[in-house]
């Protein structure tokens, strides 16, 4: 039977990082069987491994075109690998399948996390032979020792959410359809083979299904890729965009992507993508060649959705939720790293981590080629950011690990570039005053001077006397009141000198988004309603009076 994966990309490590994989020129039982126990015991949640017999690597490198096996050595080695996996304890078998590569035939061995750790096995297959655990450290099977051993055991019968067998499913809630759809994504060998093949077999074969054949059930990570609609078993199994239009967050557009994981992240970067991504060409004076500006990188808000799926708790009612302000993006989700990791340790170019949450759902965003190896993300976030010209991401958990944030800027080319393009409409409308101008300084208030000549010179010269007229009248409203308002008022003065009755109407049409938008802010900020209530200007505020 053949396995879940393109045994191409397996072997040069495209689809599973170096430490997963174990190549052996040729048939050595004894370490086969230490390896196997190492990979069943997956102490650090990796999801298992593979181990290719046929292969010489230097240095845990294969080395091609590839020795090879003997055709009639396969059955043979096969058979001895049950033998030897019967002194595994508890009982555990692992995946083979015979492939040829460059002409040559291999056979790989697919060991997948076991679910009842710790594994242990003779150290060797003399008489004297001692029982060990077996762990993996970087490419080698080591045995488990002092901490390593403590912390293995502590594993016992701890299996990561997404591996766990849902009790609330059945077979039928995977869907053959989106089985078929992955297989072949990926280039499996498998997709050619689920035509025939009983469904429960393949389901079993995935490994996204286990049981007695008389009750099989899918695991959580099965349900996630292989159901429609998975958020009927993990409550709020979707990620959540909202697209902010002011500060204020009283305008702004929503969207829930719901599915299969892939499928939802996929969805997601193409809404991003039409609606939020831009990209210029512009001309430098006195450069001959032109340069190309985008506010966010594409691979950097990727890998950061991709990060947040990945890592996220699917046992917590929590969406994953991504804030697209005018200025940033923020991608939120629950919890936050797992233990040791506190948030000093995001601030580093790259993170060690001991455990991951997820294994399955790893391997198969690893598969469709949508994530890459582990402990990459963050520094492949930064690097994306820097080539772009962006400043810096900001990495953030909170004291509890709760929460992890991820901050991207935009581009600062970009900020009135954003301006011109979303609210060019907006200053020229019969509506453009006071409270519009102060929703368009929310923006660096030095980028406005250069925001207003270039959106006059780009209109016809019929609307540039009229528009100069209206942005210049605003303009004069908004400084005379900041420069009436570098002493503390009361409400009632403040709408005197704009001429207006102290009425409530007033207020919320004039003083209100002042303080919404952080040009002015209450003197008893704890009081409201208080008679001795004055305004005064904020820090932004200030930086407009100068």
């Amino acid at each position: 039977m053949a396995l879940p994966v393109n045994i191409s990309e397996l072997i040069h490590g495209k689809v599973v990082e170096w430490e997963r994989l174990e190549f052996k020129e040729g048939w050595n039982p004894e370490d086969v069987l230490h390896s196997v126990c190492a990979f069943a015991n997956d102490m650090n949640n990796w999801g298992g491994g593979y181990i290719i017999i046929g292969i010489k690597a230097v240095e845990g490198i294969p080395q091609f075109p590839p020795k090879g096996l003997f055709l009639d050595s396969l059955d043979r080695i096969q058979g001895e690998l049950i033998g030897l996996c019967y002194k595994i304890q508890p009982n555990y078998l692992p995946v083979t399948q015979p492939y040829q590569i460059d002409g040559k035939h291999i056979l790989v061995i697919w060991c997948p996390a076991g679910d009842m750790r710790p594994y242990s096995c003779p150290s060797t297959l003399g008489n004297d032979a001692r029982r060990q655990y077996y762990i993996r450290s970087g490419s080698r099977s080591i045995v488990a020792q002092g901490v390593n051993q403590t912390h293995l055991i502590e594993l016992t019968a701890k299996i990561p959410f997404d591996d766990r067998i849902n009790q609330e499913a059945k077979l039928n809630n995977l869907e053959l359809g989106l089985i078929r759809e992955f297989l072949q994504e990926v280039g499996s060998d498998l997709f050619e083979e689920s035509t025939s093949m009983p469904f429960a077999d393949l389901c079993k074969a995935m490994q996204i299904a286990r049981g007695p054949v008389e009750a099989q059930r899918p695991v959580n990570a099965g349900l996630l890729f292989f159901n429609g609609n998975p958020h009927h078993f993990f409550n709020r199994a979707w990620i959540e965009l909202a697209i902010h239009k002011d500060e204020a967050g009283r305008k702004y557009i929503s969207e829930t992507f719901k599915g299969p994981l892939h499928k939802q992240i996929r969805n997601c970067l193409d809404y991003l993508k039409a609606e939020v991504l831009k990209t210029e060409i512009r001309k430098i004076t006195g450069q001959a060649e032109s340069i190309t500006i985008s506010n966010y990188p594409y691979n950097a808000i990727e890998e950061a959705i991709c990060n947040a799926v990945y890592h996220k708790s699917y046992s917590d009612e929590k969406p994953i939720e991504i804030q697209v302000l005018s200025d940033r993006i923020e991608i939120l989700s629950y919890p936050g790293p797992l233990p040791p990791i506190k948030n000093a340790d995001l601030q580093h170019r790259r993170i060690i981590a001991r455990d991951y949450r997820n294994r399955r759902i790893g391997d198969f965003l690893k598969e469709l080629q949508l994530t890459e190896g582990k402990a990459t993300g963050i520094p492949l976030i930064r690097d994306e950011m820097a080539k772009n010209g962006n400043p810096v991401p900001v990495f953030y958990t909170d004291e509890e690990n709760i929460l992890f944030l991820v901050t991207l800027p935009c581009h600062k080319d970009w900020l009135v570039t954003k301006l011109t393009r979303d609210d060019l409409d907006l200053m020229f409308s019969e509506s453009f005053d006071l409270q519009a101008l102060s929703s368009i300084l929310d923006n660096d208030i030095s980028d406005t001077i250069g925001y207003v000549r270039e959106i006059i010179v780009t209109k016809s010269t019929e609307k540039v006397t009229k528009s100069a007229k209206k942005v210049t009248k605003s303009l004069t409203k908004l400084i005379e009141l900041v420069d009436f308002l570098k002493d503390e008022k009361f409400r009632h003065e403040i709408l005197s000198f704009l001429g207006l009755d102290n009425q409530t109407k007033n207020f919320t049409t004039n003083i209100k988004p002042l303080i919404e938008h952080g040009i002015i802010e209450m003197g008893i900020p704890d009081k409201p309603n208080s008679r001795l209530q004055k305004y005064q200007l904020t820090e932004k505020g200030k930086k407009l009076l100068k």
